[in-house]
């Protein structure tokens, strides 16, 4: 007699039998992911930073503008003050050369080839005493026979300041004036204050 052998495969899973009843363990909840809420914090941290940005940049641009307007208003003094200039005396910064040397080695020619004949010019040379003892700023003695005055200057003791001027129907020259008037300059000059 011959038997047949009937083999049968089988798996278990993680069952419980102690009771006869099948339990499954509890499956883990899924995770619900978005692309817009990945990291919930970012929005409410977004805002304060923007915010702080936007103050940086207003409190840059205040402070810019304080400066432009402090500038601005320097600039508005000196126009101002270059206005109202008046001198008794003038003033020059003397650099290595005399203003004797200076008229030696640039003379007068060359001086006004660079001057405006509609102008005039301080050349620093002055009589402050107005007793005709006139003197070049820079403390070079004054010498009469190298002058360059118009026909009849020097003639008013009050005016105790020298310009050269280009007068209609004349040439440059010489002209004794008073102090106070507004001119340019040929030489560098310091503000004076009465």
């Amino acid at each position: 007699m011959t038997s047949e052998i009937t083999y049968a495969e089988v798996s278990f899973k993680n069952e419980s039998t102690s009771l006869g009843t099948k339990s499954e363990p509890p499956a883990a909840p899924k995770e619900k992911t978005s692309l817009h809420k990945s990291n919930p914090g970012f929005p409410k941290a977004l805002l304060p930073s923007l915010l702080i940005l936007l103050l940086l940049l207003a409190i840059s641009f205040f402070i810019a503008f304080i400066i432009f307007f402090q500038k601005y208003s320097q600039l508005l003094k000196e126009k101002k003050a270059i206005k109202e200039v008046t001198h008794t005396a003038l003033e020059c910064m003397k650099e290595n050369l005399t203003m004797e040397e200076l008229l030696f080695f640039f003379p007068q020619d060359f001086i006004i080839q660079n001057l405006d004949k509609n102008s005039a010019y301080y050349v620093g040379l002055s009589d402050p005493e107005g007793n005709g003892d006139w003197r070049w700023v820079d403390q070079t003695p004054y010498n009469a026979s190298a002058t360059f005055w118009h026909p009849g200057e020097p003639n008013n003791q009050r005016e105790r300041c020298v310009m050269l001027n280009n007068p209609p129907r004349r040439s440059w020259g010489w002209n004794d004036v008073f102090c106070e008037v507004s001119l340019r300059s040929i030489c560098k000059m310091m503000k004076i204050h009465l």
